[in-house]
């Protein structure tokens, strides 16, 4: 088994949202949700992503400290149409795969 890099200084935050809105609004918005998704995987803000299970939401691993985060966030159309709420939690980590290493330098 290979061991895990150490990156003590990469800010990472897990976003979790949660539609408050039925699947129809969500789905009506998903466009917008996914070129805003697009945009961050561009910029090299997101990780990762994708629905939770159930379908009640969905999970974003981003890049940066919180408050740029959340500044990123509530420009998702989700958040900010209304259709979802978002909790963001904030880390630093310490250790990643070595896979992801270059992506949290």
């Amino acid at each position: 088994m290979t061991e895990p890099f150490a990156r003590p200084s990469a800010p990472l935050c897990v976003v979790t949202l949660t539609y408050v809105a039925d699947l129809t609004a969500i789905d009506a918005a998903m466009a917008d949700h996914v070129a805003w998704l697009t945009t961050g995987y561009d910029n090299g803000l997101i990780i990762a992503s994708g629905r939770r299970t159930p379908r009640t939401g969905g999970v974003i691993i981003m890049r940066g400290e919180r408050d740029a985060v959340d500044a990123v966030v509530a420009t998702d159309p989700f958040v900010a149409g209304k259709l979802a709420t978002a909790d963001v939690v904030a880390f630093t980590a310490s250790m990643a795969a070595p896979a992801l290493a270059d992506m949290l330098g």
